[in-house]
C-alpha cells in the first residue's frame, strides 16, 4: 500500500492491460472506447466507503486509442483500485471494475442490488474492488510441464467441489469438495490411466447472482475449503496456494478451463 502524498502519475504504457506490477510502481491500462474521462480510484481497504486517492487520466499521454493507461510510482502488489468513467454508459457514481484485474476484493455488504454504484449512506463500501496481484511471486517449488505428447493424453474433465463433495468420494470432511480434496483422489485417477484433469472454471463470481438462477453460474466453481476462506485482502495470504482468489484473463470464455498433469 501507499499513502497519496507518495504517488506520482506518469504516462504509463497501453500495455498491457489490467494492473501490472513494475519497478518502482504499478502501470494500469483499461480499454474503455467511449470514454470522455477517466480516474484511477485507490482504496486501502474492501470496504472503504471512498477511495484514499483519486488520480485523473488526463490529456494524450494517458491515453492511446481506445485504451486508458497511467503508470503510478509508490504502488505495491495488494493495492486496491477501480476506475471511474465519464461517458455515455457510466458517470460519477458508478466504479468500475477492472475487466482485467488477477485479484477481486469483494466486501463483507457487498451488495447485487446497489452494485458497483455509490451508496448515499455507505459509499462504495459495498462495492467490489480490483486488486493489483504479483503472479511472478507465486513459487512454483521446480514444478515443470511434464511434455507429454497430445496422442498419449487421457483428459479428465471435471467440477472441482462436485468431485469430492459427495461422501461416495471416500473424500472426508473439511477436505470434501476442495482442491485440496482434488488432491487426494489424484492416486485414484492415474489408476484411471487418466494423464491431464481440466477443470471447470474456478474464477471469481457474484454469489448473490446463484440466487437469481442465472444460466452461467452452473458452470462457475466455487471450489473454498471453507466459508472463512474469503477474508479482508490485508489478511490474505501471498499467491501461494489456489484457494486464494484470483480473477483470470477473462470471465466471459466460461468453457475454458485449466490442464494440469498428473
Amino acid at each position: 500500500m501507499a499513502t497519496p502524498g507518495r504517488l506520482s502519475l506518469s504516462s504509463g504504457t497501453s500495455a498491457p492491460l489490467g494492473a501490472t506490477p513494475m519497478p518502482g510502481g504499478v502501470n494500469f491500462s483499461l480499454f474503455a472506447r467511449d470514454a470522455e474521462r477517466l480516474a484511477l480510484c485507490l482504496f486501502a481497504h474492501q470496504d472503504d466507503a471512498e477511495p484514499s486517492a483519486v488520480l485523473p487520466f488526463e490529456g494524450e499521454a494517458h491515453r492511446t486509442g481506445h485504451y486508458w493507461h497511467g503508470f503510478v510510482a509508490g504502488l505495491a502488489p495488494g493495492q486496491l483500485y477501480g476506475f471511474l468513467a465519464i461517458g455515455p454508459r457510466a458517470g460519477a457514481d458508478l466504479l468500475l471494475l477492472d475487466p482485467y484485474a488477477l485479484a477481486v476484493a469483494m466486501p463483507d455488504g457487498y451488495s447485487r442490488q446497489q452494485g458497483q454504484r455509490r451508496d448515499g449512506a455507505c459509499g462504495w463500501a459495498q462495492a467490489m474492488k480490483g486488486v493489483v496481484a504479483d503472479l511472478s511471486s507465486y513459487d512454483w517449488q521446480g514444478d515443470q510441464p511434464l511434455r507429454r505428447p497430445a496422442r498419449d493424453a487421457v483428459i479428465y474433465e471435471l467440477h472441482v467441489r462436485g468431485f469430492t463433495a459427495d461422501p461416495s468420494s471416500g473424500v472426508p470432511p473439511p477436505k470434501a469438495g476442495t482442491f485440496s480434496g482434488l488432491i487426494e483422489k489424484i492416486p485414484y485417477l492415474q489408476q484411471l490411466g487418466v494423464t491431464a484433469v481440466e477443470l471447470l472454471p474456478v474464477f471469481q463470481f457474484d454469489p448473490q447472482a446463484a440466487w437469481r438462477g442465472e444460466p452461467w453460474h452452473r458452470w462457475i466453481d466455487t471450489a473454498l475449503p471453507s466459508p472463512n476462506d474469503i477474508v479482508p485482502w490485508e489478511q490474505a495470504p501471498p499467491l501461494a496456494e489456489p484457494t486464494v482468489v484470483v480473477q483470470p484473463r477473462s470471465v466471459v470464455a466460461l468453457v475454458v478451463g485449466h490442464l494440469a498433469g498428473l
